[in-house]
């Protein structure tokens, strides 16, 4: 029996950003969305709990520049709230 696939909901926002990614960060995004679904925790993530302020949110890396945050609405629902460069991601979602 295998476990069961997680919803991947996708924030107005982080549809805004993925926009102004790279086209090379936009195409292993896809990848790794597919990939999201079925572990978020999976080692090629490298995902990882935000602490004070930001608590409840987590990151997973794109490529080693780019971030994407995000949370669990509910266990098998994960929402995709930003997405951006490693130096301005975190200052992005302390504004959500």
């Amino acid at each position: 029996m295998s476990e069961a696939r997680n919803d991947v909901i996708y924030d107005k926002h982080f549809l805004h950003d993925i926009r102004k990614l790279p086209a090379e960060c936009q195409e292993k995004l896809a990848e790794l969305i597919d990939l999201l679904q079925n572990d978020p925790f999976d080692p090629r993530f490298h995902t990882k709990p935000l602490g004070p302020p930001l608590q409840g949110i987590f990151s997973f890396r794109i490529t080693r520049d780019y971030r994407v945050g995000f949370k669990f609405l509910s266990d098998h629902v994960i929402q995709l709230i930003a997405a951006d460069n490693r130096d301005k991601i975190y200052k992005k979602l302390s504004r959500k």
